[in-house]
């Protein structure tokens, strides 16, 4: 078999020690930011602007959890960087800068380790944001990658993921089970294999393997939302840390699909759990007062992200129903990690 572009330049060779791996592939992702001292130091100095806060959030990803070992590295990499911003992004912050560490079971290969960091390279550059330092390890078991963001937002002007009241609106960006839907058919391909074409194979699987955090969405969120997170473990289950004590009615047709899901949905009537109780879209959950609804869903417009209202926090419990009022009861409600 022919060698790749990558493994022409950087051969198939496993990385014989740290320094090369940080100074060959790492360093030059952290090119030109301030503070990061050519990750030739054991810390980093980040000074923050006036009139902000700095944000902190950090989620590892684990082979076999959050990915597949043979997915591709670039792949890996971006979700490592997209899942964190998305974190950020639902507070109203932008990312500046990120620490990124590393357990990997054996020395990596050189072609996987460059095609890595041109993964990060792609994400650094979509989400404004820049390598500032980290640690790497040999440890034996799964790879894992852990990012640590660092976002700023005006002081005083952090969302959180308490405090929606009765009668707010629920919005939420994007569409909603693609990610599910995309695992799934990482898992078995033969999945929906009436109804769903080839693109919308492919563009399921794309949205499980490249999440796109909504970072566009903070200065809409920091004028008009009440609270906010992302939908990580899944709709239903965020859904519930939004509205805290107060209940919801959601009617399922409220949900926005993709039209790749809604072909899929056709086919096999399970689509719906996915979409309800699947994780990974990283889609963010807003809840608005009635007098910014309005408010929020142009600020959204004019950021070039689409909003969809759900409908309002009202009652006690979270009801979901079809279109004729019969009540949906979901198989899965969302992930957790130490759920059996």
């Amino acid at each position: 078999m022919p060698k790749t572009p990558v493994e022409q330049k950087h051969g198939a060779s496993r990385i014989g020690s740290e320094g090369d791996l940080v100074q060959t592939y790492l360093a030059p992702l952290a090119k030109d930011m301030p503070g990061s001292f050519g990750l030739a130091d054991d810390a980093a100095l980040l000074t923050s602007e006036p009139g902000t806060d700095l944000v902190f959030s950090t989620d590892p990803i684990i082979a076999g959890v959050h990915f597949f070992a043979d997915d591709k590295p670039r792949d890996i990499a971006w979700k490592a960087l997209a899942v964190n911003v998305s974190d950020i992004a639902a507070k109203g912050a932008k990312p500046v800068a990120y620490l990124l560490t590393f357990a990997f079971p054996e020395a990596p290969e050189r072609s996987w380790m460059a095609d890595f960091a041109h993964g990060l390279a792609e994400a650094q550059a979509a989400f404004g944001c820049r390598l500032i330092g980290g640690d790497t390890d040999r440890a034996p078991g799964l790879l894992s990658v852990g990012v640590t963001m660092i976002g700023a937002v005006p002081t005083g002007a952090f969302v959180r993921r308490h405090g929606a009241e009765a009668g707010d609106h629920v919005f939420v960006s994007g569409t909603i089970g693609d990610a599910a839907l995309g695992l799934a058919l990482r898992r078995n391909p033969l999945l929906f294999e009436r109804g769903v074409t080839e693109t919308d194979r492919r563009f399921l699987i794309d949205r499980y393997l490249r999440p796109r955090p909504r970072f566009a969405l903070a200065a809409a969120l920091r004028s008009h939302a009440r609270a906010a997170l992302d939908i990580s473990d899944g709709l239903l289950k965020d859904l519930s840390r939004l509205a805290g004590g107060v209940g919801i009615r959601l009617r399922f047709d409220a949900i926005p699909l993709s039209a790749s899901a809604r072909a899929a949905l056709s086919t096999d009537a399970r689509v719906a759990d996915a979409t309800l109780g699947g994780g990974g879209d990283y889609e963010i959950l807003a809840a608005v007062p009635p007098s910014e609804a309005q408010a929020f869903s142009r600020c959204a417009k004019n950021a070039g992200i689409d909003v969809h209202d759900i409908g309002v926090l009202e009652g006690p419990g979270l009801i979901v129903f079809n279109s004729d009022g019969t009540e949906i009861k979901p198989r899965e409600f969302g992930y957790d990690h130490f759920s059996t």
